[in-house]
């Protein structure tokens, strides 16, 4: 499944944030892939993609930064799952 983590930096720890991030550990856990990741240029917020079967990685993952971030992740599905999905609720 591939979610969708919206983070923000939390008050305060933006040089610990930014201090984990340029020595590599921007990484994803094991069982976990990093298919992107999208910082917005004013700092207020960033975006990961990441794919993975296993919920338990993702939330360890999430875990090494929740102390100095707070992450919103969703599980999104591209438009060739949304569509017949759709279709099948909202027949023409």
């Amino acid at each position: 499944m591939k979610v969708i983590t919206t983070w923000t930096v939390k008050p305060g720890a933006i040089r610990e944030a930014v201090s984990r991030f340029l020595a590599g550990q921007g990484a994803p856990g094991e069982g976990v892939a990093l298919l992107g990741r999208w910082h917005s240029i004013d700092l207020s917020v960033g975006f990961s993609l990441f794919e993975s079967d296993d919920p338990a990685a993702l939330y360890r993952s999430a875990t090494r930064w929740s102390d100095v971030m707070d992450l919103k992740t969703t599980v999104v599905v591209e438009d060739d799952v949304a569509g017949p999905a759709l279709a099948s609720v909202y027949k023409p």
